[in-house]
């Protein structure tokens, strides 16, 4: 094999390699197979055109042809057309499959499942990154400068992918990709030094030509090369283990803490969950993640709380740190909750049920828990009343991954009175949930005092802040909406009135404090959808941020500024409309009958609320498609020119000069056919010489060619009537009526003598078609300097300007 099919080779596997990073994104690795198989014939073609030899561009070009066919056969009808044929296909078709793919990344939590389009994606993309690969370090020679674009593809995967377990063996992987074309260039290059650099020959090995010459290997530095990458991939491997972990960065881990700090027990450190919020609300598979059963006769208010965040720092809101305990048999009732409201409230049990797929590290439950019954290392935040997994080893955290507990917790009923009669908040409490970023943008504060413009008391203004909202300011709910979370976010939502939950409860929070009213944002769970059974189904889709204010002899309290079909504005929250006091809790279902599950709801698709409101997307070709009327004959037509055109581009040059001898033939003229058997001899690799007489060109193609002698005497007779034609008398006709057969013989004995390689070349790509764009230049020569002297007639015809 030579030095650059073996280049081929290992930038193809270097390539493949590196594209192992990529598996972790999704949950089958499929489509490795047909990415690898799909290289393999890319980096075949490369490799055929090098050896033609194509010009580095055609070569590319090439490649980049096939692979786009290769696509395009592979993904054809799997994307929504909107019209017929081949063109259709191409344009709609394809691009369509190609957005679904990109719509598909932006709404799957990785492992994402492996759709058509996250497929197309997927390969496309490991062929254009094995296209720069091959071209930079086969066709154009540097090999290390392949390494951008693997770099750039093990970057993606890496941030991505946030890491894991797995990380360091893609790191190896890709590292012995690049590390292996580089040695294979290396030796290569070395290889063509001869004994300037080979090894020291071994004994007895001398006199038999096997320590160097010509042909020699040049191994000792191929050997100290191989021992160098060893030592460097190994480093980079062990060192960041030794070395303490930074995190937090774009290749880093997603940690979520660990436990560890000041206080009892170490403590809650920052963590953002609405990092994923917007995905699961987008999620097209809308798995079921919460199963639970309730004997809350409000099970519309039956919010999971998950955590608060309390910490407006100017760029996100977060979860401040705070100490952890043990969780205590009986939880602390909740700050603020007076004597008044908790004698109203009702005491409820939830039985709940995690799914396997869902692995949150803090435990979803019902606001305000009082006693929580869970297997498992778990601790406790009184100031957010959260649960949290405790650490089980390096790395490894308590979740709710297949959980099943018992939460009870306090139904509150406060009424409109009762929040309108709340006195001052705690100093403590008001100091420290009505901090704002020095950077806020004064439009939030000079909006809301606008919205609360006449209230006289705080839960006045909270109303009208949620009503401004939720009802008559002219917000839209959009989760496609870009999910920032700073001051300047907050303004731009302020201005766009376009978002989903998290800038709705973000929003809320913020023009809160600025009107010195304590707050914090909620994340968890709505309700989620009651089945027949009487269990309670909590999906993806389910998942939502709430602000949460703080009033004194109540605690903190919900509000909904979210204009979301299903979700449930409390009635505490309407001062027209006091709340009524529930009846008795329900009788509570056995444990055994809360069992887990992970299938869809009854409506897995979208529920009947999103699609009121347009957020489940394009309807599915199964739901909009009509009676199928089978193919039009304008679409067998279309798609028949197409294949004729694709099975026919390669044949073009074989085409032309098959039509050319045809025409020099049919003229009978001996110089038309004296140049078509140049052509001819040019094709299978014996160039013309424009200096020699004819009889020597003749001699010099029998030579060249390998004629046999039947052949060769035919290009002699040929050239004899050249001959006679250049050099007879004036007036003097020069019959040969075997000239084309002698022509034909000529040509057929040459692509005979010819290799396999230079006479396929010779019918499919002949040399002889560089006259095409002599013809084009010599034809754009004259148009130019034909264009130049009307110009010039043109000027000179203009009268002389006066020199006055």
């Amino acid at each position: 094999m030579s030095g650059r099919a073996k280049l081929t080779l290992f930038a193809a596997l270097a390539t493949l390699l590196t594209a192992w990073s990529l598996s972790p994104l999704v949950d089958s690795q499929a489509w490795l197979l047909q990415a690898g198989l799909l290289l393999i014939v890319q980096s075949a073609v490369g490799a055929g055109a090098r050896r033609v030899p194509l010009a580095r561009t055609l070569t590319v070009a090439a490649q980049l042809l096939v692979s786009l066919l290769l696509l395009a056969f592979l993904y054809a009808g799997k994307g929504e057309s909107t019209g017929d044929g081949p063109l259709a296909y191409l344009v709609t078709d394809f691009g369509a499959l190609f957005g679904q793919g990109v719509r598909d990344v932006g709404e799957f939590a990785i492992p994402a499942p492996l759709t058509d389009g996250i497929k197309l994606l997927l390969v496309s993309g490991v062929l254009l990154i094995g296209l720069a690969v091959d071209t930079l370090a086969v066709t154009l020679r540097t090999a290390a400068a392949a390494g951008l674009p693997l770099l750039a593809l093990y970057s993606v995967a890496a941030g991505l992918s946030g890491g894991g377990d797995a990380s360091w063996i893609s790191f190896l992987l890709a590292g012995c990709g690049y590390l292996l074309l580089l040695l294979s260039e290396g030796r290569d290059r070395l290889a063509q030094w001869g004994r300037v650099f080979g090894a020291a020959p071994r004994r007895g090995a001398a006199d038999s030509g096997l320590a160097g010459g010509a042909g020699g290997r040049a191994t000792a530095p191929v050997k100290f090369g191989r021992r160098i990458g060893a030592v460097a991939l190994g480093l980079a491997l062990v060192v960041p283990a030794v070395l303490p972990s930074l995190g937090g960065g774009l290749l880093g881990g997603t940690q979520e803490g660990d436990g560890s700090g000041s206080g009892p027990g170490g403590t809650i450190t920052a963590v953002n969950p609405l990092v994923s919020l917007q995905s699961n609300l987008n999620a097209q598979d809308n798995r079921v993640i919460l199963k639970y059963r309730t004997n809350n006769p409000q099970q519309s208010e039956q919010y999971l709380r998950i955590l608060a965040l309390d910490e407006f720092n100017g760029v996100k809101w977060e979860a401040s740190g705070r100490p952890l305990i043990d969780v205590p048999e009986r939880l602390p009732d909740p700050p603020g909750l007076g004597t008044q409201v908790r004698g109203t409230a009702t005491e409820v049990t939830t039985l709940v049920n995690a799914a396997d797929n869902y692995t949150q590290r803090y435990l979803p439950m019902p606001y305000p828990a009082t006693s929580v019954a869970i297997r498992g290392k778990w601790r406790f935040e009184p100031a957010g009343r959260s649960l949290v997994g405790d650490q089980l080893g390096r790395d490894r955290f308590q979740n709710v991954q297949g959980a099943e507990y018992e939460v009870r917790s306090l139904q509150l009923n406060p009424t409109p009175q009762q929040l309108q009669r709340a006195g001052e908040p705690e100093p403590a409490i008001r100091d420290e949930y009505t901090k704002l970023p020095d950077n806020l943008p004064p439009v939030v504060a000079e909006t809301a005092r606008q919205v609360t413009q006449g209230a006289r008391d705080d839960y006045a203004r909270a109303v009208k802040l949620q009503d401004y909202f939720a009802v008559n300011g002219g917000f839209r709910y959009n989760t496609r909406t870009a999910s920032g979370t700073g001051p300047q976010a907050v303004a731009r939502f302020l201005a766009d009135k376009e978002g989903f939950c998290v800038h709705f409860a973000f929003s809320m929070a913020a023009m809160s404090r600025s009107l010195g009213i304590p707050s914090r944002v909620a994340v968890g769970f709505t309700p989620g959808e009651k089945q027949s059974d009487g269990s309670v189904n909590v999906s993806m889709r389910d998942a939502h941020a709430w602000p949460e204010l703080y009033f004194q002899g109540v605690g903190w309290t919900r509000f909904e500024p979210t204009p979301r079909s299903g979700i449930n504005i409390p009635d505490y929250s309407r001062a027209q409309t006091p709340a009524t006091q529930p009846s008795a809790p329900a009788p509570l279902p056995s444990q055994s009958a809360v069992q887990p599950s992970t299938a869809p709801t009854g409506t897995p698709e979208c529920p009947p609320a999103l699609k009121k409101l347009g957020e489940c997307g394009p309807v599915t070709p199964a739901q909009s498609a009509g009676p199928d009327d089978g193919l039009s004959v304008t679409t067998v037509l279309g798609w028949a020119a197409l294949v004729v055109a694709v099975l026919g581009l390669p044949l073009l040059p074989l085409l032309w000069r098959t039509r050319l001898r045809a025409r020099r033939l049919a003229t009978g003229e001996v110089l038309t056919a004296w140049r078509e058997l140049g052509d001819a001899a040019w094709d299978v690799g014996v160039a013309p010489d424009e200096a020699l007489s004819p009889r020597r060109a003749a001699s010099r193609i029998v030579d060249l060619g390998r004629l046999d002698p039947e052949p060769a005497a035919a290009v002699h007779r040929v050239a004899g009537a050249v001959e006679r034609a250049l050099y007879a008398p004036p007036g003097a006709e020069v019959s040969y009526p075997e000239l084309a057969q002698d022509v034909l013989l000529a040509r057929t004995g040459l692509l005979e003598s010819a290799d396999r390689l230079p006479r396929l070349r010779a019918l499919l790509l002949p040399r002889s078609a560089t006259r095409i764009s002599w013809a084009l230049s010599a034809r754009w020569a004259t148009v130019a300097g034909a264009v130049s002297t009307r110009l010039a007639s043109l000027r000179s015809r203009l009268p002389l300007r006066s020199r006055g």
